[in-house]
């Protein structure tokens, strides 16, 4: 029986849609009969009065005509069966509500009917059509999707042994409604009850589930045996989804969401929208709106340029910036591909949001300072955000070379560009690890702070390596920005967490008691944006990256998170182990944000202004000649010499890892 009734929708849904569209028609027509007739029989209370074929045949002839085409007029013969809705329905009461009154007006002016027809009649004849008609189409929509035959839902009350996953639903508002319409339509998990903060919605029934409190989540999964928890809190602080989130890492529950508003905003919630819990929620940070006049000084209306315009940051920052209107935006980027990928993606976003701003893919290398000034020059660039640099902390480490020449002269090389061609405002994007470093990354990123800070106060500086050696007049307003990790950055610890977990594990940590700073990519391009607009030149701007944390207890709450536990000595039988492998070359336990402590506020409240020692400009090439020689010579053990006598507080651990320098001292004579 179950197989002749899956073969039978089968076939009633791959018919063409005209025939579909005959069989409503045909089917509303005989109910149309069918409401008009009961609507005489519940008011005389005797069916030999009712004559369909004799002296009412006029009003059942008259009424289908009336009905269907007002029904085809509200679209109900447009509506998908299976995706039959809210909206369907108040066409259909509509309709059937006009076709009422048009049928009244018919009785009212057939006044000499050959019979008696009361006139609650017609009142009967609303509700009954409201019931019948809706109620088929009601009917229907369970039929199609599969809820009373499929092999799946066959097992509905086998309570354990149900052969889909059983999830509940954090959120009985609108996005919790559509996602458990699309999970029902999408047979992939089942869900089974609600929770929800709404004191007055605690134990009522909503869309056929419970819905429970936060306190009754113990007796949710006793009762319901669900595994999994899928958060539809879009309009939720982050504050309150951290406490959320913290208050189910208890139980053994795997916890994803759906999306913000922002997604939601273009319909309904499909099943592929669920996603791994937001690590921001974990944060608990709110993002502080931009000041608007911060946000647009330095790029609506201007050419701008970003360098490592294809990287994590650097990305984020075209975007923010293209929704500025700018007259036009530079992607400077050595990688091809990163290039290839980021242009694609705003074209498209100039194209939907109709934009003047004219974009511009440049190839280049901020190692060829010859290409910089051309670009800044032959494009009359205003505006440089400097992103690009290697940032990798162990990478970096084993190559030294590349660490100096890439984030040090490369900085060098855009900076004297943009003297050179007239640059009105230079924002060098930099770290936390730039602040007392122990690795190579940190100590170069501090040696290009060093760089916009002496630059910033020679108002004719003779450039460094320029061969006509003129003193070119500074017209750049330089400053620089310092942060700490962004999350979902390349090369985060993040999506490593996500994917040990995936795999069994373990979960690989370097240090029990590593800490580090977390901001998201978007709100810190935004603080970016909105620092470079302070600065009167060679500002060090520091962002407020809340408070710091410790990454095994961040590894520990994504275990958690998953439904998983972790394996420890308390704890032998858990899921998930958790390694400590040791500190990679170069790195920190805990990383800073300032050198010392002379900070002051900004107008901005997560933005501070700090103010440290810098150098003066002729010391600081007479350094850098010292440094590229250096590199030149394959000299590692001067490199770092130099680095130190550069950059306050630079304590690099052990000997040069380059790998080259290595394997040169190990090959024998």
């Amino acid at each position: 029986m179950l197989r002749h009734a899956e073969e039978l929708r089968a076939r009633l849904v791959s018919l063409p849609r005209q025939h579909k569209r005959l069989i409503q028609v045909s089917a509303d027509v005989l109910l149309v009969w069918v409401a008009l007739w009961l609507s005489f029989y519940i008011r005389l209370g005797n069916a030999s009065f009712v004559d369909p074929l004799g002296g009412h045949a006029w009003l059942f002839g008259i009424a289908p005509l009336l009905s269907i085409p007002l029904f085809v007029r509200f679209g109900m013969y447009r509506a998908v069966m299976r995706y039959f809705g809210n909206d369907a329905l108040i066409a259909i009461a509509k309709a059937v509500t006009l076709s009422a009154l048009l049928l009244s007006l018919a009785v009212y002016w057939r006044a000499d009917a050959p019979k008696l027809i009361p006139r609650s009649m017609v009142f009967n004849y609303w509700w009954l059509s409201l019931m019948l008609i809706g109620g088929l189409r009601l009917v229907m929509r369970q039929y199609f999707m599969g809820d009373w035959f499929s092999p799946n839902t066959a097992t509905k009350f086998k309570g354990k042994e149900a052969g889909l996953p059983k999830v509940a639903v954090y959120g009985a508002g609108a996005a919790g409604n559509q996602l458990v319409a699309a999970l029902r339509m999408g047979r992939a998990m089942r869900p089974v009850a609600f929770i929800d903060d709404d004191p007055n919605l605690h134990n009522r029934v909503i869309a056929g589930l419970r819905v429970y409190s936060a306190k009754q989540i113990a007796q949710l999964v006793e009762e319901t045996s669900t595994g999994e928890i899928l958060l539809a809190i879009p309009s939720a602080s982050r504050a309150r989804r951290r406490e959320i989130l913290e208050m189910l890492e208890r139980f053994p529950l795997h916890v994803r969401s759906v999306p913000g508003f922002m997604d939601l905003a273009s319909g309904k919630v499909q099943v592929e929208d669920i996603q791994e819990v937001d690590i921001a929620d974990l944060l608990g940070r709110d993002a502080v709106p931009p000041q608007q006049a911060l946000f647009e000084k330095c790029i609506r209306g201007k050419v701008v340029m970003v360098t490592g315009a294809g990287g994590s940051i650097g990305s984020e920052l075209c975007r923010q910036i293209i929704s500025t209107k700018p007259q036009a935006l530079l992607l400077f980027e050595h990688c091809e591909f990163n290039l290839y990928s980021i242009h694609l993606e705003l074209e498209r976003l100039v194209e939907r949001s109709s934009l003047a701003t004219r974009l511009v893919p440049i190839l280049g290398s901020i190692r060829n300072p010859d290409r910089l000034l051309d670009v800044m020059r032959t494009w009359e660039v205003e505006t440089v955000y400097h992103a690009a640099a290697y940032k990798h902390v162990p990478m970096v480490e084993h190559n030294v070379a590349e660490g100096v020449l890439n984030n040090v002269i490369g900085t060098l090389n855009t900076a004297q560009s943009a003297v050179q061609a007239g640059v009105s405002n230079f924002v060098l994007i930099s770290t936390d690890k730039a602040v007392r470093p122990t690795n190579v990354m940190g100590s170069t990123k501090r040696v290009a702070e060093l760089i916009l800070q002496a630059l910033s106060r020679e108002p004719a500086p003779s450039l460094f390596g320029v061969a006509d050696a003129v003193h070119h007049v500074n017209k750049t307003r330089f400053t620089m920005v310092r942060f700490g990790n962004v999350l979902g950055s390349s090369g985060s610890v993040i999506p490593r967490f996500y994917a040990q977990i995936r795999a069994g594990g373990p979960v690989t940590v370097t240090h029990p008691k590593i800490t580090r700073y977390f901001m998201t990519i978007p709100e810190a391009a935004q603080l970016v944006i909105q620092a470079g607009s302070m600065g009167q030149g060679g500002d060090v701007f520091v962002l407020d990256m809340g408070q710091p944390v410790r990454i095994a207890e961040l590894a520990e709450k994504l275990i958690h998170l998953s439904g998983l536990s972790v394996r420890s000595e308390k704890c032998p039988h858990g899921d998930i182990k958790i390694e400590y492998t040791g500190l990679r070359p170069g790195e920190k336990l805990y990383e800073e944000l300032l050198i010392g402590d002379n900070v002051s506020p900004t107008e901005h409240p997560m933005i501070m202004r700090a103010n440290e020692e810098h150098l003066d400009w002729d010391a600081l090439k007479n350094r850098l000649a010292k440094l590229v020689k250096a590199v030149e010579n394959d000299d590692y053990p001067q490199v770092r010499q130099l680095l130190r006598e550069v950059v306050s507080g630079y304590v690099p651990e052990g000997e040069i890892v380059d790998w080259i320098y290595q394997q040169r001292r190990v090959e024998p004579e």
